[in-house]
């Protein structure tokens, strides 16, 4: 069994415009946002083997938060050029290169690409995964070569926005 996370960064600012696309940091919703989906990961039990994140400040941010609140050392987060504006397909090959130790992969990068994989990957359609929101994805194999080559199941599709309707009913 291999379980792939895919994570979009939390709500990022666009109050300077003079900042680069790569260099744009969290605004106050996204520092929010980034804890809850921690916390709320942390309930369900999801404790990944490996985190791979994009360099750009916003999702380099959403990474460190998630690490902390996951219990995973902020110093063996892996940061991933590639994963920068990556599309579905150089996401795609990322996951067949996963390392066969790691059980349990959290993604942390960018729409369109990210989205675009859950619905490669998953068995549910998915217009949009929004800022901070997490999609899983269990496959049933040993092997994240095969894992890449197949479709999962989607064992979760949840976001800020979900969980905070859910906590006030």
């Amino acid at each position: 069994m291999r379980e792939l996370f895919l994570v979009r960064h939390a709500k990022s600012s666009w109050d300077d415009p003079m900042l680069s696309d790569f260099d744009r940091p969290l605004n106050s919703r996204g520092k929010e946002d980034a804890p809850l989906m921690g916390e709320h990961l942390k309930k369900l039990g999801i404790k990944p083997d490996l985190i791979l994140s994009s360099p750009a400040k916003r999702a380099k941010k959403t990474a460190k938060i998630l690490a902390a609140k996951l219990g995973y050392p902020e110093e063996k987060i892996e940061w991933r050029e590639q994963i920068y504006e990556a599309s579905a397909q150089t996401l795609l090959y990322l996951v067949c290169q996963l390392p066969q130790g790691a059980k349990r992969v959290m993604v942390i990068g960018h729409n369109p690409g990210l989205t675009m994989l859950a619905n490669i990957l998953g068995d549910i359609t998915i217009e949009n995964i929004p800022t901070a929101g997490v999609v899983g994805v269990a496959f049933d194999t040993s092997d994240w070569q095969e894992a890449c080559r197949m479709q999962g199941h989607t064992i979760l599709f949840e976001y800020p926005k979900k969980i905070k309707e859910r906590t006030t009913k």
